[in-house]
C-alpha cells in the first residue's frame, strides 16, 4: 500500500469525525446550558459513569474537571452495582456516558443514579434509551456513522463524548472565571505551574549574598567574587545598593590599570544595576534577563533592601524558561 493511500485513509477519518462534531455543535441548546448550570451550582461533586470505551472517556472527563476546578470522581458502571455506589452522595451530580444508553449495566443503574444523586445528566446517542428516560438532562451526542469503515468500532461516537466533556469543562471555567493562575494551583509540579506560581525567592540560592563596601580593596573584591558562584558582588553603603562588580568589570579594570593595588570597589562598580523583587514571579525575572541580555539580577525586598543574586542558570535548572 502506498504512503499517499494510507494518508488518505487517515484524512477521511479526520473529516468524518469533524463532520459529526460540527453537527452536534450546531444543535447545542438549552439542554447543554441546563447541564452546565447544574454543574455550576453543585454542592457536592461530579460523578462520571461509564462502561467499555465510554469508561475511558469518563476517566478523561474526570481528569479535566479536576484540573479545572470542578471536583469529580469516576464510577465504573459494572462496579457501581456491586458496592461502589457508596461513593455517591445526595449532593452529587451524575454524568452517565453511554452511546446506546441501553447496555444492561446502564439500564440497571440509571434509576438508582436518578434516586441517589441531585441530578442525572445523560450523555447518549439514543434519546429513547432507558438512560435518557431517567435523566434530568440529555446531552445528545448521536452520530450518523462511525469513522470505522465497518461502522462498528467506537470512533466518531467516542470523539463526540470526549468533546462534549471538554465543552462542559470549558464552559464551567469561563463561568467561574477560572484563569491561568487557578490552573497552575492544580499543576504545581509541572512546567506550567512553575512558570505561573514560583517566585524569585523559590528558585534563587538564598545563602549566596556576596557584597563589599565602597572602600573595599581590590583583593577584598576578588575574595567576594570568588566566594560566590555567580561571578558578581554587590557594593553596599550601609543598606544602600551603589552598584555591582562582575568578573568582567574586574578584568577590564585590571587591563586598564598597570598598578591596581590602590583600586577600591567604588572605582570598579557599575551603578544602577538591574534589580528584581524577591516576591516577583520567576518567569518575569527570566524575561528581564532575556530582554536585557544579562546573566544575573540583584534581588531586593519591597523595602529595596539587598536580598541576594538571581542567576540565569538557577532559572533554567528549575525549568523556568520560555
Amino acid at each position: 500500500m502506498k504512503n499517499q493511500e494510507i494518508c488518505e485513509f487517515g484524512k477521511v477519518v479526520f473529516q468524518d469525525e469533524i463532520t459529526e462534531l460540527l453537527s452536534i455543535a450546531q444543535n447545542l441548546g438549552d439542554e447543554f446550558a441546563h447541564a452546565v448550570t447544574l454543574l455550576h451550582e453543585i454542592t457536592g461533586k461530579v460523578v462520571v459513569v461509564g462502561i467499555g470505551k465510554s469508561a475511558h472517556i469518563a476517566n478523561k472527563m474526570v481528569a479535566t474537571f479536576n484540573s479545572t476546578g470542578t471536583k469529580s470522581q469516576f464510577l465504573h458502571a459494572a462496579e457501581a452495582i456491586h458496592g461502589d455506589l457508596g461513593l455517591l452522595d445526595k449532593e452529587d451530580v451524575v454524568i452517565c456516558v453511554s452511546k446506546s444508553g441501553n447496555s444492561q449495566e446502564i439500564k440497571d443503574l440509571a434509576p438508582i443514579l436518578k434516586k441517589n444523586a441531585s441530578a442525572l445528566i445523560a450523555m447518549t446517542g439514543n434519546l429513547e434509551s432507558d438512560l435518557a428516560k431517567h435523566a434530568d438532562v440529555i446531552l445528545n451526542i448521536s452520530v450518523s456513522k462511525e469513522a470505522c469503515p465497518n461502522n462498528l468500532a467506537p470512533t466518531s461516537s467516542t470523539t463526540a463524548q470526549l468533546v462534549m466533556g471538554d465543552a462542559l469543562a470549558v464552559a464551567l471555567m469561563r463561568w467561574n472565571h477560572f484563569g491561568s493562575d487557578d490552573f497552575a494551583k492544580f499543576h504545581p509540579g509541572g512546567a506550567l505551574g512553575k512558570r505561573l506560581l514560583w517566585s524569585v525567592e523559590d528558585v534563587m540560592d538564598t545563602f549566596q549574598r556576596p557584597f563589599v563596601n565602597p572602600n573595599s580593596t581590590v583583593f577584598e573584591v576578588i575574595d567576594s567574587l570568588t566566594s560566590g558562584r555567580n561571578g558578581i558582588t554587590v557594593v553596599l553603603e550601609e543598606s544602600e545598593i551603589l552598584g555591582v562588580i562582575t568578573d568582567g568589570d574586574l578584568r577590564r579594570m585590571l587591563q586598564k590599570h598597570k598598578e591596581y593595588q590602590h583600586l577600591l570597589a567604588k572605582d570598579m562598580l557599575t551603578a544602577h544595576p538591574k534589580i528584581v523583587y524577591k516576591d516577583e514571579k520567576a518567569v518575569d525575572a527570566f524575561h528581564k534577563l532575556r530582554d536585557f541580555n544579562i546573566g544575573q539580577l540583584v534581588v531586593v525586598n519591597r523595602d529595596e533592601q539587598y536580598f541576594g543574586i538571581l542567576d540565569l542558570h538557577a532559572l533554567i535548572k528549575h525549568g523556568i524558561e520560555i
